[in-house]
């Protein structure tokens, strides 16, 4: 089964080329344009996306040696996301499958980052507990079996990511903070500032980011802090010790939730998955509980269309799930438990 995967659920046009479960060739395009307002913004990002995918699939097919007659299907991302991004990808999808006879196979956006570990060459084994942490989303869910998913917790406000971004702009470090913060932290002390850590105690799978950022803010202004260039070493402290209280919440619930469901596999996807020391943390305490834990390399932890055409084969192949044309995007499509049911054809 040869597959053409499409991702556009926000500022990153990707697209894939998937033989079974195998990526033949992947093509990520990032919009620098959001750097300067410090986030991303919409209507630039969907406009990007317009002159971007056709480019991008172009090259990705060319990378790939396929011919746009040889595909047998096309797998989109149709939610959650921002409108306007969302449509562009989808529309695409839709008349590219039309003009083919070939059938659409939409993906929620968090279905990909869940099952991207599955793109490596070792895999996690089911059940297993998965973390997905990214701009946009914090969660743990529960995964007994392909598609069969149990939501355990999520973020009641701000998602990690969100949290590194605006810790970032309050520091003046610019966007995406992510990758910044977690450079400057590896020369700083983790144990200079003591943020907190919020619902650590008790049973609760849930998260909560928005009081370390404000703690942040507030200790920015009790040492009327200015700019980056005034004290590097104290950028660099406030850095690590934001960083390490986010990564021991993430942690922490990570690994509770594996010992108390008796996984032996964590899969950890979403932009954030990428940084370095929740690698090693979580590495090292899954070892702990006798568990291993699964990141899929940086390629695929930021948005990209591998991702979504991994999750399409599972959901095609096993159960032989597909959209009809009148599919529309979703920007604030819920990521619910679900156990899907083999279709008779794909028995």
């Amino acid at each position: 089964m040869k597959l053409l995967a499409i991702e556009t659920s926000c500022d990153e046009c990707s697209a894939a080329l998937m033989e079974d479960e195998d990526l033949k060739s992947i093509v990520i395009s990032s919009q620098l344009v959001h750097s300067e307002y410090g986030g991303v913004v919409p209507e630039l990002a969907s406009r990007a996306h317009m002159e971007l995918i056709v480019p991008v699939i172009e090259k990705a097919l060319g990378k790939s040696g396929f011919v746009k007659e040889g595909i047998d299907g096309v797998a989109v991302t149709y939610g959650p996301g921002l409108a306007g991004s969302l449509i562009v990808g989808l529309s695409f999808a839709k008349a590219f499958a039309s003009s083919l006879g070939i059938p659409v196979v939409g993906v929620n956006h968090m279905e990909g980052h869940l099952y991207s570990a599955f793109l490596e060459k070792e895999k996690p084994d089911f059940p297993f507990i998965a973390l997905i942490v990214s701009g946009g989303h914090t969660m743990l869910v529960h995964v007994k079996e392909p598609f069969s998913h149990e939501l355990l917790g999520q973020t009641r406000d701000d998602a990690a990511g969100e949290a590194f971004d605006k810790v970032a702009k309050l520091l003046g470090l610019g966007y995406p903070g992510g990758p910044v913060i977690d450079k400057m932290a590896r020369e700083g002390n983790p144990d200079a500032f003591r943020f907190p850590r919020a619902f650590m105690n008790g049973d609760s799978f849930e998260f909560s980011f928005s009081g370390i950022k404000t703690s942040v803010l507030y200790l920015l202004r009790e040492l009327k802090y200015t700019s980056p260039d005034k004290d590097e070493k104290l950028v660099r402290d406030i850095c690590a010790s934001f960083q390490r209280a986010v990564i021991d919440v993430l942690v922490e619930k990570t690994v509770r939730a594996a010992e108390k469901f008796s996984a032996r596999s964590i899969a950890v996807a979403g932009g954030v998955a990428a940084n370095r020391e929740l690698r090693n943390s979580l590495q090292e305490r899954a070892c702990l509980v006798n568990a291993k834990a699964y990141f899929p390399r940086s390629l695929y932890c930021t948005d990209n269309a591998a991702m979504i055409g991994i999750a399409a084969y599972f959901k095609y192949r096993k159960f032989g799930m597909v959209s009809d044309l009148t599919l529309k995007p979703v920007p604030n499509l819920p990521f619910v438990p679900e156990i899907y049911q083999p279709s008779a054809e794909s028995l």
